[in-house]
């Protein structure tokens, strides 16, 4: 019988670091296991699904600033399993924002108990595949729903969900989200991409061929952005920075443990967890609804840390840090995940003018 644990009510509960320690320990098998199966459920076990769901829906309900605290902890711990959440999360906030509650209450009991597995195929409608004249995913009205043709290209969990919250775009420009059952005829699922970080979040295409959806899965639409209404479908914004100052930490942790037994090691440990204190009081300002820079500031900023930081950590680990397997060379892949997860044109080109040594 499995040790029963304690729920996490607050950022503050000490079950948090319990739960951190145990993603610890378990991600040097991530890339072997090829998905954060026992990550994923020890989290539905410490309750960490229900931290984004309102209480009237049977979740905890936790402010913006305090999920972030949570994800700078749990990225902290383990980036991969952390990346899955924030799109199961983002799944889970659209279900919960529909106006189609019979719906709603269908699909979130289980995926806030961690029962299911969702997440979500917006990409295609915010970053990529924007600059195509055609959608790659068009919707097609009929009598009892639509019929969608075509592919989501980047879909994280793709081969182990049930449900993807699916966008699609209609002949005449207007969009739709529906809840898409994987099982439905005509769903492929393709082998996900070998990724050179996180090949264990099962990031990959999902196709449609000519699948009928009927409306009783409609989540929203159609109509035109759709994107931009209610909240959830976003991966940008505060909650990546969160993610990319977590695996910093991590890898500044290293360097301050390094530091105790080789003194030349301690000028820039301490100058880069200066920086992390920094960036993260301005990231969790942000959350709170009192910024202190811009989202695309604070993003370029928390780029930036990442890349430093765990590239110093391989430095200071050497040879050692440069063998597959170790958590360093890990972290270093991670953190080039930032360089391309729905990084916005001003982020990526001030990190290019940093990488250029061009001054902005």
């Amino acid at each position: 019988m499995s040790q029963q644990v304690k729920r996490i009510t607050s950022p503050d509960d000490p079950a948090v670091v319990d739960l951190c320690h145990q993603l610890r320990e378990l991600s040097s098998n991530l890339e072997a296991d090829g998905w954060p199966a026992q990550q994923l459920r020890k989290c539905g076990e410490y309750g960490v699904f229900e931290w984004f769901v309102s209480t009237e829906c049977g979740g905890q309900g936790w402010t913006h600033a305090d999920i972030m605290r949570g994800y700078l902890a749990l990225s902290q711990a383990c980036l991969t399993t952390t990346f899955v959440i924030t799109q199961r999360t983002g799944a889970c906030h659209r279900i919960e924002a529909t106006e189609n509650r019979s719906l709603a209450e269908h699909l979130l009991p289980d995926l806030i108990s961690g029962n299911s597995f969702a997440t979500v195929g917006i990409s295609h409608l915010t970053t990529s595949r924007q600059h195509l004249a055609k959608p790659v995913l068009l919707a097609t009205r009929t009598a009892n729903g639509f019929i969608l043709d075509g592919f989501c290209p980047w879909v994280t969990g793709s081969t182990h969900a049930e449900t993807v919250v699916m966008g699609a775009t209609m002949d005449d420009g207007r969009q739709i989200l529906v809840a898409l059952p994987t099982s439905a005829a005509g769903v492929e699922i393709p082998p996900a991409a070998d990724l050179v970080g996180l090949s264990a979040s099962q990031t990959g295409a999902i196709r449609c061929h000519d699948v009928e959806i009927s409306d009783d899965r409609l989540l929203a639409g159609p109509q035109e952005a759709i994107m931009k209404q209610g909240r959830g479908g976003n991966t940008g914004g505060v909650q990546t920075s969160a993610l990319a100052i977590g695996l910093a930490g991590a890898a500044i942790e290293f360097l301050e443990q390094e530091a105790t037994q080789r003194t030349p090691l301690d000028p820039p440990a301490v100058s880069l967890r200066r920086e992390w204190t920094e960036v993260a009081a301005d990231m969790l300002a942000a959350a709170a609804d009192r910024p202190t820079c811009s989202n695309e500031a604070l993003r370029t900023r928390a780029n930036s840390l990442a890349l430093r930081a765990t590239q110093a950590a391989l430095a200071a680990a050497k040879g050692t840090g440069y063998v597959t397997g170790h958590p360093v060379g890990r972290w270093c892949c991670e953190a080039l995940f930032f360089l391309v997860w729905s990084c916005p044109q001003p982020v990526m080109e001030a990190n290019l003018c940093e990488l250029a040594g061009i001054a902005p």
